[in-house]
């Protein structure tokens, strides 16, 4: 029988850095928190090209740039835009509540 998914706390809104991508480990996943100009997402944090930390590439508030190769995706729905990027990023279901940013898992 498959477990329930349950909102779990990420990390408090106030502690994101702003109008940018914040690296955030919970248990074993990296993930990043982007504060883009529609509001706070999250992704998993390596790029599908080259596994490098995205959250060390250039956010422009809607896209996030690899810092390996310039892949480009959209920070909002995780589609990959710019090659050398293909394969769109793992995005997590998140909300805001009470100050927290929460992931479905």
């Amino acid at each position: 029988m498959a477990r329930e998914k349950t909102w779990q706390d990420l990390i408090a809104v106030s502690e994101l850095f702003r109008g940018d991508a914040t690296p955030v480990v919970f248990g074993n996943r990296e993930l990043a928190v982007f504060d883009t100009v529609d509001g706070i997402t999250v992704s998993m944090a390596r790029c599908t090209h080259g596994a490098a930390n995205l959250c060390d590439g250039y956010f422009d508030g809607t896209h996030i740039e690899c810092p390996l190769h310039q892949g480009l995706f959209d920070a909002r729905s995780g589609e990959a835009v710019a090659a050398p990027a293909r394969v769109k990023l793992r995005m997590l279901q998140s909300r805001v509540l009470n100050d927290m940013v929460q992931i479905l898992i």
